[in-house]
């Protein structure tokens, strides 16, 4: 049984519990105050809810590897087994050039055109309705306008993939209550995933075609084609939900930050990196150390697992000046809101177009963003986004 060094400081609290998730950071500036390595005896696992250990961890992917998974529990790593994000070396190399090629900068021009009309549209709906579901009605309606086509999932079960994709990344935190909720609607998605690949039912030349093409080559199993597509259409889904619904409602809460961006829309690219930084779309993977090594001089064993808290490292006070302050004018590109390093997130240029997009079409139109009710917070072990966030739009 895996024992902590006694030299390691220990927080004994659950950081999974539905108030830790609905207000995570007072929890995290205690681990940072307690110390850049925190053994959490309630998990068993050492937190790093530093800035610096976090990015020199994930930039060590021979040390830290995510081949054994990054889950917090050993049902969700052994059933992750074949993806891009559960690999790691040449095999996980393979899989993300798979796809990956589909979502850089240079390949992401050609739908920028058809991302900016989509999200004038969308905005244009919302203000005929004056009060809106900022998730529902904004950060929900323009990633599903893109993303399904751009993966090629079937379009008779679109209607299933935010709770299918929330459930696939719920799974990823401990076994508890929230996890075991998740755990049906995540072996669907993956059951429906597999049907498709079986009847070959994705959209022609979408990045899913593109995979089964690669399986028919030999240079994917046709087994590992249904989780890689979820591996791709559920993180480009909720990452970019995550980042809008986020920015609709810090602009809501900070009026003078909305009017400093209508002022200079070129601080639209700073203000995504900001919000990001702010409000994190992942509060944390782990990782499987694979030798025993040190963190920070602190002692870490072969076979440990540390959690990197990406949510807690954005708001290390070691790293930013005034960090639970949002500042659209602070320069955050250094922000771990979408990962660091081999396993950094695929989608984030598809996240970052389409949240700059809506931002731009928002800017345009729209003259203030009033908050019209409580909003409330989707519990969720790993994604940080709103379920319900009733807003007021007035036009320009």
């Amino acid at each position: 049984m895996l024992r902590r060094r006694s030299d390691v400081a220990t927080h004994g609290s659950n950081l999974y519990t539905t108030e830790v998730i609905v207000n995570p950071y007072p929890h995290y500036k205690t681990l940072r105050t307690l110390g850049p390595v925190v053994w959490l005896s309630r998990h068993r696992v050492y937190a790093l809810p530093r800035y610096a250990e976090c990015k020199a961890v994930l930039r060590d992917d021979k040390t830290f590897v995510s081949g054994k998974g990054v889950a917090l529990n050993a049902l969700t790593n052994r059933l992750s087994r074949g993806t891009t994000l559960s690999s790691d070396g040449a095999e996980h190399d393979q899989r993300r050039k798979l796809v990956a090629h589909r979502l850089l900068p240079r390949a992401l021009r050609a739908i920028d055109d058809d991302v900016r009309v989509q999200a004038a549209r969308v905005v244009e709906t919302a203000l005929t309705r004056g009060e809106v579901d900022g998730v529902e009605d904004l950060a929900y309606a323009l990633p599903m306008a893109v993303v399904p086509d751009l993966i090629g999932w079937p379009r008779e079960q679109r209607a299933h993939l935010l709770p299918w994709g929330a459930a696939t990344f719920d799974v990823l935190g401990p076994i508890n209550r929230h996890a075991v909720k998740a755990l049906p609607a995540s072996l669907r998605m993956l059951a429906y995933a597999r049907r498709v690949v079986r009847e070959r039912s994705l959209i022609e030349g979408s990045i899913g075609h593109e995979v089964l093409i690669a399986a028919d080559d030999g240079k994917v199993d046709l087994a590992e084609c249904a989780p890689l597509m979820i591996d791709y259409i559920a993180p480009s889904l909720d990452t970019t939900i995550s980042a809008i619904s986020n920015a609709l409602h810090l602009f809501a809460c900070h009026p003078d930050q909305w009017q400093l961006l209508k002022a200079d829309p070129g601080l639209i690219p700073n203000a995504v990196n900001e919000i990001v930084r702010y409000e994190s779309p992942l509060r944390a993977f782990t990782r499987k150390v694979r030798t025993s090594t040190e963190v920070a001089g602190q002692s870490i064993p072969e076979g440990a697992r540390v959690l990197v808290l990406y949510s807690s490292a954005n708001r290390d006070e070691r790293e930013w000046d005034a960090p639970d302050t949002f500042d659209i004018t602070r320069d955050a590109t250094r922000h771990l809101g979408f990962g660091h390093g081999a396993h950094a997130c695929a989608g984030q240029g598809l996240a970052r177009m389409e949240t700059q997009a809506m931002l731009s079409a928002l800017v345009e139109r729209v003259e203030r963003i009033e908050p019209a009710g409580t909003p409330t917070w989707a519990i969720n072990n790993i994604i940080r986004r709103h379920e319900r966030l009733p807003l007021k739009l007035i036009a320009s």
